[in-house]
């Protein structure tokens, strides 16, 4: 983005279901979701959190030794960074000319009974232009994903604008969405799950999320895109057999979908939960500046002589090889520095 330049675009955030637990049929889906904010105007699209293939009910629902069978096959339906499927979703990026934020079941190749909840950011040529591993896995999810690392905590230069991302849960972390507000955040990507209508989890997921998403809006000054699944009848279906499980899963879909402008009030939506589309809303970055004038956070509205965060950006890697001058990881940031954006500059590097 110019450095005095403020866009006016058009943004999309995908209430849908995943083909369950079939990552071919998936892509599909979500290329085709793709193409169609391409035609609507959408610059920028939004996934809902682990949409390809699946989010693992199962490990929420079922006992560990009962549940883990399923995790073993979304394994075998994982997304492997870069791969098969990145170059998919990149082409159809490309062919939309589209910023897409797609949640995936993230596989690594020399860890094969590992698994990460990863939001992907890919740019309108197909690039990858970043990858944010969820930190901490949620209640019974920490059955199925590993911790993720800081390397992915950043925001990214784009033509729209400096755009972020959290995963469901991540977007309650006071801490993790400082970094990102005060790294220059302008446009916020939250993707969650969603939650049958009886689900005993003791809370309201949709009023959950439109307090985080309009909090962190205000608190940050900034536009914040929520996009969330829907239970379809794929999911219901995968657990034939399982009647109770299938019951609560039909009990009806809950989640919340919306754009938040930057005075903590919705730009758009909510779409009625349970109803599979695209929302889309008309934002303006210049729309930032007036509240930004009276709470700046990551900046003049601040103490950072008095407090301020330390992030460890160093990637997880399991073996370094000192011998090698060469390795990537000698590339990476500092295990640890101090982050301070009126002195520093925190947002170099991306995967």
């Amino acid at each position: 983005m110019a450095e005095n330049s403020y866009p006016k675009f058009r943004v999309g955030a995908v209430q849908a279901g995943p083909v369950f637990m079939d990552c071919e049929a998936t892509l599909d889906k979500a290329c085709r979701l793709i193409l169609e904010a391409g035609n609507n105007g959408a610059r920028l699209l939004a996934f809902p959190e682990a949409f390809i293939p699946a989010y693992p009910y199962w490990a929420r629902y079922l006992p560990p030794l009962q549940s883990v069978h399923y995790t073993k096959e979304l394994i075998k339906q994982a997304v492997q960074v870069p791969g098969h499927a990145t170059e998919r979703l990149a082409q159809a990026a490309r062919n939309a000319a589209v910023y897409v934020v797609v949640g995936i079941n993230e596989k690594v190749a020399n860890a094969h009974g590992t698994l990460f909840n990863t939001n992907l950011l890919i740019g309108p040529q197909g690039q990858l232009l970043g990858r944010h591993r969820k930190l901490v896995p949620t209640l019974a999810e920490k059955l199925v994903w590993a911790y993720g690392d800081g390397h992915g905590l950043r925001v990214h230069e784009t033509e729209l604008g400096r755009l972020g991302s959290l995963i469901c849960g991540e977007n309650a972390n006071p801490l993790a969405r400082f970094v990102l507000i005060a790294d220059g955040e302008q446009v916020h990507v939250a993707n969650y799950l969603a939650l049958p209508q009886k689900d005993t989890g003791g809370y309201n997921l949709a009023k959950d999320i439109e307090i985080r998403s309009a909090a962190h809006s205000f608190e940050g000054k900034i536009f914040t895109v929520v996009s969330s699944l829907v239970i379809n009848r794929t999911v219901i279906d995968y657990f034939a057999g399982q009647n109770e499980l299938q019951s609560l899963l039909s009990s009806g879909s809950v989640g919340h979908t919306a754009v938040y402008g930057p005075w903590g009030l919705p730009v758009a939506g909510p779409l009625e939960p349970g109803i599979e589309g695209i929302l889309y809303a008309d934002i303006d970055l210049e729309d930032a500046l007036l509240p930004k004038l009276r709470h700046d956070i990551g900046g003049s509205y601040n103490r950072f002589d008095i407090m301020r965060v330390l992030i460890n950006r160093t990637q997880h890697q399991s073996v370094k090889d000192t011998a090698d001058a060469t390795h990537p990881i000698e590339q990476q940031i500092p295990d640890t520095q101090p982050f301070n954006p009126q002195t520093e500059n925190s947002s170099e590097g991306s995967d």
